[in-house]
């Protein structure tokens, strides 16, 4: 896998002078979870993106930009259109790896309960829904996407996204000006909300005690002091943090070995406020050191501010 930025080492040379051939993004993901939202976010950071184009159409459309000044860096945002799908899908990444691009691909995704709302919302039917309900549709393109998902370079979870942290989770994997070989995420967030779909690691802080019961500590969050020292000085939560830490170091030493690019270490409490918000904080900050090794480490509290 390879990081949605143009310093990525795998992208093919071209021109013979040492210069980048441009970025191909491959945009897909389930109906209703964000697809053209993702694709008009990287339009706007100067992609040159194609929505709604048949896998069989993305080998010809890299062929005619492949000298186009102007189309370095290329998104094309395909979505289920047929029981064949799949396989041009597949077929399309392989003649483009034949032919020298490393494609990217982006899976958007969310719970099946957020793609009825917005689809209720909206009052089209889904794709697939045929006689069915709404649900059967859902639930038939989780089906056929399941292998794509599972092999997908990175998995974006839009259940709680809104328009604008889904910019800003895009905002995150692309260029940001760096060589870097692996994008680790440290994200809160509660329970009640459910667990992010696009979770590699989720960590469970129930066992701590909860600072919500005690009235003076209620109102504030993990990232105030007084939370954070009460969170933090829970023995149990020193030791946790000392297993975790050695845990995720020795992960990210596996990932780097196999060619793991983006990762996400999921952190979480009964709401997302307290435990979770300040155990992903120490945790970001006792591995900050990663950085030294081309780990981009970025830090995210997904249901700060829901209650």
């Amino acid at each position: 896998m390879t990081p949605l930025d143009s310093t990525a080492d795998t992208a093919p040379d071209t021109t013979g002078d040492g210069t980048r051939r441009h970025d191909v993004v491959i945009l897909t993901g389930m109906s209703g979870a964000g697809r053209t939202t993702a694709g008009d976010v990287l339009e706007d950071r100067g992609w040159y993106v194609v929505d709604n184009l048949p896998p069989s159409m993305i080998v010809e459309l890299m062929e005619l930009t492949a000298d186009d000044p102007q189309r370095q860096r290329v998104a094309a945002v395909v979505d289920v259109r047929s029981r064949d799908f799949t396989t041009e899908l597949s077929g399309a990444l392989q003649a483009l790896n034949e032919r020298g691009w490393r494609p990217r691909v982006v899976f958007v995704d969310a719970s099946d309960e957020a793609l009825v709302r917005r689809f209720d919302a909206v009052r089209r039917p889904h794709p697939l829904q045929g006689e069915g309900l709404l649900l059967d549709g859902i639930r038939r393109e989780r089906r056929m996407l399941a292998d794509l998902r599972s092999n997908a370079d990175v998995v974006v979870d839009t259940t709680n996204y809104n328009v604008h942290q889904l910019s800003a989770k895009v905002d995150s994997l692309i260029e940001t000006g760096v060589r870097v070989r692996l994008r680790l995420a440290v994200m809160s967030f509660g329970f009640k909300y459910g667990i992010p779909l696009d979770a590699d690691i989720v960590l469970d802080l129930r066992f701590l005690p909860n600072p919500y019961w005690d009235p003076a500590l209620r109102p504030y969050t993990g990232k105030d002091a007084a939370v954070r020292d009460f969170v933090l000085g829970q023995e149990l939560a020193g030791s946790f943090l000392d297993h975790t830490e050695r845990m995720l170091r020795a992960a990210v030493a596996g990932y780097l070995a196999e060619g793991r690019r983006f990762v996400t270490v999921a952190v979480g409490c009964t709401g997302g406020k307290h435990r979770s918000v300040a155990i992903a904080e120490d945790l970001a900050l006792r591995l900050g050191d990663l950085e030294d090794s081309g780990v981009q480490l970025t830090t995210f509290h997904r249901d700060l501010g829901r209650e």
